[in-house]
């Protein structure tokens, strides 16, 4: 079973930029998908980005769209996570995924996670 780690998060301003790296060890790694979720206290873990292992083609909450950019490195079986212009909203634990079913939006389709990684942004 491949483990999928983190990495990236931390405390930043209204406005401000994070990079947030997943990556993938273990066996031969070939999902379907990846994506990033993100979970505020109290809240759902809810779909941010999924991109595509094969084609890279990629899908976007729409309250990241425009500010985020999902990506991946097929070579080095890890997937990124840009995020810009960054809002006291976007706060949140964030996970990366894997899956051998989609890259979309519902969390049932991934079988894989990450621990998770901190973002705050201060307003």
């Amino acid at each position: 079973q491949e483990q999928l780690v983190e990495s990236g998060g931390g405390l930043v301003q209204a406005g401000g930029s994070l990079r947030l790296s997943c990556a993938v060890s273990g066996r031969t790694f070939s999902p379907v998908g990846m994506g990033w979720f993100r979970q505020a206290p109290g809240k759902t873990r809810d779909f941010v980005a999924g991109i595509s292992w094969t084609d890279g083609n990629t899908r976007y909450a729409d309250s990241v769209k425009g500010r985020f950019a999902i990506s991946r490195d097929n070579a080095g079986n890890t997937v990124y996570l840009q995020m810009n212009n960054l809002e006291p909203e976007d706060t949140a634990v964030y996970y990366c995924a894997a899956s051998d079913l989609t890259y979309g939006p519902s969390k049932f389709g991934y079988d894989r996670w990450g621990q998770g990684t901190q973002v705050t942004i201060s307003s």
